[in-house]
């Protein structure tokens, strides 16, 4: 099975989970008159807009480069994952408003009705569930080196984490009685701020890569010792990375002893562009360019001065 049927995959069966929570908070919160349950079911309806979301972008993001892309369409899954974010930003910030909004009431003296125990079993079942699809879900986005896939894992785990406010907070409400009653609001905020930490993180990846900020420097250490790893060559510099999508782009300069043959030097080059790929990945788009180790030695060390008319006399 091909990359992205592995991610489709995954992302409906999550999105199975999702149609079945989401139906079930908003019962369990009407009938239990909770509405940090409510808050939660939301958060579960953002969940399956998600999920449309990466099924859409990861289909074009494995289409192959093309005249208009000739460096693939790697950025849309990128793209997918930023959309993630944002959809959690916004549901934090209707769950956190809307909880305010219901402290605000209480301490002005109205009443907030005890949740029912329905919710608090529906609750617990989300816990369960959305962590389960966490750990499936960041699993496989992991093997295939998929951002929206990760980024949709996250959205799971923020979902679990929402229920493990909303099951703290039906809970105390329902235990300590009529005048705890503000504890289901106040695990509502508990939660849009759980989720607004992993909308951050999201958006944070996803900003680097749009912005073209480099690989991280334990990866770019990777990619020196591979290169360094062939005999001949010599000083990697003016490496510069960044990422296609889930795949990485890299260009380095390296030097090779000036009076081998061309062949030589373009068979080291193809060899280590070919290393790379095995590490990172078949799709990782590498450029090497060569350098004398003394460059027109005859000419004297600066090479800037040779003008391009000139090159024809250099042996």
């Amino acid at each position: 099975m091909n990359r992205e049927k592995e991610i489709y995959k995954v992302t409906l069966a999550g999105s199975v989970i999702n149609v079945t929570l989401t139906a079930g908070k908003f019962i369990a919160g009407i009938l239990g008159h909770s509405a940090a349950m409510i808050a939660d079911a939301v958060h579960s309806l953002s969940d399956l807009l998600t999920d449309a979301v990466v099924i859409i972008f990861v289909h074009i993001s494995g289409k192959p480069a093309d005249r208009s892309h000739e460096f693939g369409h790697g950025k849309y899954e990128t793209l997918a994952s930023a959309f993630v974010g944002m959809a959690l930003l916004v549901v934090a910030g209707g769950i956190i408003f809307n909880a305010v909004e219901t402290i605000i009431e209480w301490a002005n003296g109205n009443d907030i009705p005890r949740p029912g125990m329905v919710a608090l079993w529906v609750a617990a079942a989300s816990i369960l569930l959305k962590e389960l699809a966490f750990r499936f879900t960041i699993a496989k986005g992991r093997e295939l080196s998929s951002q929206a896939l990760e980024a949709n894992a996250w959205h799971h785990r923020s979902d679990a984490l929402s229920s493990i406010g909303t099951f703290v907070g039906i809970g105390g409400a329902i235990l300590l009685g009529d005048r705890w009653t503000v504890l289901d609001p106040i695990a509502s905020i508990v939660v849009g701020f759980f989720i607004v930490r992993v909308a951050w993180k999201l958006l944070k990846e996803c900003f680097g890569d749009l912005m073209e900020a480099s690989l991280p420097e334990e990866v770019e250490k990777e990619i020196l010792d591979i290169v360094t790893s062939f005999p001949d060559v010599s000083d990697p510099h003016n490496l510069k990375t960044r990422r296609i999508g889930n795949n990485y782009a890299i260009e380095i300069h390296i030097r090779m002893d000036g009076d081998i043959p061309l062949v030589k030097a373009h068979t080291r080059a193809y060899y280590i562009e070919k290393a790379l790929a095995e590490h990172f990945g078949k799709e990782t788009h590498t450029i090497i360019h060569i350098e004398p180790v003394k460059p027109f030695s005859k000419y004297g060390p600066d090479l800037e001065k040779i003008l391009p008319e000139q090159i024809s006399d250099v042996q």
